[in-house]
């Protein structure tokens, strides 16, 4: 495998239509979805209202449904409202159309345990009535970028430069992309339909040289890794075997060196490699930076393992999970299994600023020998971490509502009157106030 810098298509614009048109390429082989069977679901662009007697019916009317459970009082669900509106008359035009639906699951708590809803707003993506959890941008623009992705086809042909270029630049920078130079679709075909959620899959047999150049390979066949949004591509050679292509397409779904933040956790869910964790005082500033860069090029050699940083600035929880605090010597790596469990090697437990390539090296070196100390993290684990947010307000939402019980009991509660007593209850009362 080879590596080199390729050059990054925005997808930051703000004009829907103009996305639309950079989408069509890759939906033009798709087949059309039935009519509706039923006059109750008008296709007319809007979003469907949901609720106990017409849920079922919608889910099973319509190939591709993105269902908004929402509560009326949800700030969060309040700000989606406007996208979703906006993104449902573009996602209706597609080929096969994505309607867009949203269902009270406070008001409607049947539909809402019956689909786990556990907090608000949950999206979730109904694709011939089996639900998955959307956990994409949630901006109009980039929702239906995100969302095309589910009715494209598993594999796009490309004949030409231009349509390799065109493919790019639709696909956006949500997923990674895999072009098949020279390979025949039949070679990744089963691939492609297995991992068709979290990757754009293509074959092109129709190139120029300076296509060989750009994408870095100097012979077929050769598929093609591609990360737009991390500006990183790998090249594989074979062979194509399903075992040895199924391995490569595995540890390419993530970036040689991931970022960690709560949504790139998610990414690590289904992956079973360790993680090697860099934690760094800030991700931005210089220094960082070039230790990010010896990192790439230590991930490009160790594919066996996940590499990923975090800034103490950035994410101070998670950073402290592992020991580590304020005045802890940064940069510092750990090994990180995903639970709760990790590892430190023993004479590295930080990095110096000279050398940053023999020192990273060293540590690698003395993990595989096995000369580590094994320790247990003392936050959530990595689904801990994925569902902290949403467990903090149920927790506090929780003790307000202790709080307001406990303070109706005390107010409501008649103390019997004795004899002789009055003064010291009212004493008594004044201690429990206090």
């Amino acid at each position: 495998m080879a590596s080199s810098p390729l050059p990054i298509y925005s997808s930051s614009s703000s004009y829907l239509q103009r996305r639309v048109l950079l989408l069509l390429p890759l939906l033009l082989l798709s087949p059309p979805i039935a009519a509706a069977s039923e006059n109750q679901f008008k296709l007319d662009g809007k979003v469907l209202e949901l609720h106990d007697s017409n849920f079922d019916a919608a889910i099973s009317n319509f190939d591709y449904v993105l269902v908004d459970f929402y509560a009326p009082w949800c700030g969060h669900c309040k700000r989606l409202a406007p996208e979703l509106d906006k993104a449902a008359p573009i996602l209706a035009g597609l080929n096969p159309p994505v309607v867009v639906a949203k269902v009270d699951a406070d008001k409607y708590r049947k539909i809402g345990s019956e689909h786990d809803i556990d907090g608000y707003p949950t999206l979730k993506v109904f694709m011939h009535g089996v639900p998955t959890e959307y956990n994409g941008p949630r901006k109009a623009d980039l929702l239906i970028q995100f969302l095309t992705k589910f009715v494209a086809p598993a594999v796009t042909n490309l004949s030409s430069d231009s349509a390799i270029k065109s493919f790019i630049e639709s696909a956006g920078v949500n997923f990674p992309v895999f072009i098949g130079f020279g390979l025949n679709e039949s070679m990744i075909s089963n691939m492609a339909a297995k991992y068709k959620k979290k990757a754009w899959f293509s074959v092109a047999n129709d190139f120029s040289e300076d296509i060989m150049s750009l994408y870095d390979f100097d012979k077929v066949p050769a598929l093609a890794a591609i990360h737009p949004a991390y500006n990183e591509q790998s090249i594989f050679y074979g062979p194509f075997e399903e075992k040895f292509l199924e391995d490569y397409i595995k540890q390419s779904l993530i970036p040689l060196v991931l970022p960690i933040s709560l949504d790139s956790l998610k990414s690590l869910r289904d992956d079973q490699r360790k993680v090697v964790v860099t934690i760094l005082e800030d991700e931005e500033d210089d220094k960082s930076k070039g230790v990010i860069k010896v990192l790439k090029a230590a991930a490009s050699a160790n594919r066996d393992l996940i590499f990923g940083y975090v800034g103490f600035k950035q994410w101070e929880e998670f950073v402290e999970s592992f020991e580590v605090y304020r005045k802890t010597p940064l940069p510092k790596m750990i090994v990180w299994d995903g639970d709760e469990q990790y590892s430190t090697v023993i004479g590295s437990e930080s990095i110096e600023e000279n050398d940053m390539g023999t020192q990273v090296s060293r540590f690698l070196e003395g993990y595989r020998e096995g000369n580590v100390i094994q320790k247990q993290i003392s936050g959530p684990t990595l689904v801990g971490f994925i569902n902290s947010q949403f467990g903090v307000r149920i927790a506090l939402i929780l003790i307000f509502v202790v709080v307001v019980m406990a303070m109706i009991l005390f107010m409501t509660k008649e103390e019997p009157l004795t004899v002789g007593t009055r003064d010291q209850s009212n004493d008594v009362r004044t201690d429990k106030e206090d």
